[in-house]
């Protein structure tokens, strides 16, 4: 929290303490808890909570975050009828004081966030709890089977899981969910990253202001991890000696790198200017900059946008790899590296359909990404197959839908879909 800022905003609801307003808001009201860990997990909420509103018209949605940035998230994305709280330190007395006070019908948690004191006390309530998007990475299969006297009981009592693959639907029975509670019902990233919102950025004017010549080819990185904004600089001056209009956009995962990665960049001579200091009269003149460093949240979709061609992060230089999907879905000719562990049945996906290119190091990364660059046939081709992958599985949302809203008996909680 002190890393991230922004901490004292609503610090008592971390201890379930809540103004009468929220009291007020939710009191005589059939209430559906959701909670989503931080931003990546607010995108997948959203377009959760906009199905819901349609299926169910009269449910009151309670939305908690972990983060700070996630708070800011759900403010930027949620009309203000929605209740925004933070989640519950995860002790006895302030997640029975914060369940007693919401009394929720049921809970949704997005992805596998298990908190073991909320989980016993939702039980003990008999509240239904869900879990959408649900995946077990290696580590957390292996340390909920290693404590499967804790966590074997609590998995058991979910009233239904919404899984992105078969593979992940074993390892949740094999940790204890009930099989009849599971449903594959694919990866809910594929419909959050349909971009419908009203267009709040015009990175082809911030282009302009930075000088960036008109039509010029973009390099970006997207979610990026320690160590990889260094590559790409290096990558990005090697491949600018024959596309000498190229220009660098990073985008790290966490902006509060932001100054280490400015250290970085600096270190291999790149010219950049930060995005948060950039303001409607800034103008910088042609070829000043080499990069912009995007330190803010919400806005990496929009880059996408206006990519020649992605580089998708956390894949060179750590494992796990980021969602690969956003650029997919905007038809960008796309590369990542080898280590995309947490999307792996996605990445499948992209590389068999000729959506994307897996590199092995940074050496294959500069080829590849040369070529695309001067290959715009290659690339209208990756991008094309990458939408069609996205397209293919949307759904996803709709389904999970379903799952929770026959657990709601109340009929005149929503209507029926056509």
């Amino acid at each position: 929290m002190r890393r991230r800022g922004n901490w004292r905003a609503g610090f008592g609801q971390r201890f379930a303490k809540y103004d009468a307003k929220f009291k007020q808001a939710i009191t005589n009201r059939h209430t559906l808890w959701m909670h989503a860990v931080s931003v990546g997990e607010v995108n997948i909420c959203t377009q959760l909570i906009r199905a819901l509103e349609r299926r169910a018209p009269n449910l009151k949605i309670v939305v908690s975050t972990t983060t700070s940035t996630g708070m800011g998230e759900l403010h930027r994305k949620l009309p203000p009828h929605i209740s925004r709280i933070y989640y519950p330190l995860d002790l006895r007395a302030f997640v029975s004081r914060a369940l007693n006070t919401v009394r929720p019908q049921a809970i949704v948690l997005v992805e596998a966030e298990i908190w073991p004191n909320f989980l016993w006390q939702a039980r003990k309530m008999e509240i239904p709890v869900f879990l959408a998007n649900a995946r077990l990475s290696d580590k957390s299969f292996r340390g909920y089977r290693l404590f499967s006297f804790i966590f074997r009981p609590i998995f058991r009592a979910f009233a239904g899981v919404g899984v992105q693959s078969d593979a992940d639907a074993e390892r949740l029975r094999k940790v204890g969910v009930r099989p009849e509670a599971i449903h594959n019902v694919g990866s809910l990233k594929f419909d959050a990253a349909k971009i419908e919102e009203r267009r709040v950025l015009d990175v082809q004017r911030m282009f302009r202001q930075l000088g960036v010549p008109k039509g010029a080819p973009v390099l970006l990185g997207g979610s990026t991890h320690a160590g990889e904004e260094a590559i790409l600089a290096r990558v990005f001056k090697k491949l600018r000696t024959k596309y000498p209009d190229l220009f660098l956009v990073v985008v790290p995962r966490h902006f509060e790198r932001s100054a280490e990665v400015g250290r970085d960049l600096e270190a291999e001579g790149i010219r950049f200017a930060y995005r948060n200091k950039l303001s409607v009269s800034s103008k910088f003149g042609e070829r000043q900059l080499d990069c912009l460093l995007v330190n803010t949240t919400g806005e990496l979709q929009f880059f996408y946008e206006h990519a020649t061609v992605v580089f998708v992060g956390k894949s060179l230089t750590a494992e796990g790899g980021q969602n690969p999907i956003e650029p997919g879905a905007v038809g960008r000719a796309m590369i990542f590296g080898p280590n995309m562990q947490n999307f792996a049945k996605i990445v499948e996906k992209f590389v068999q359909r000729k959506g994307a290119v897996q590199v092995k190091d940074a050496a294959e990364l500069e080829r590849v990404a040369g070529e695309l660059l001067g290959d715009e046939a290659r690339r209208k081709e990756l991008g094309a197959n990458a939408k069609a992958v996205v397209r293919e599985n949307l759904g996803g949302i709709d389904r999970t839908i379903d799952l929770i809203l026959q657990h709601l008996d109340t009929n005149e909680l929503y209507v029926k879909p056509r």
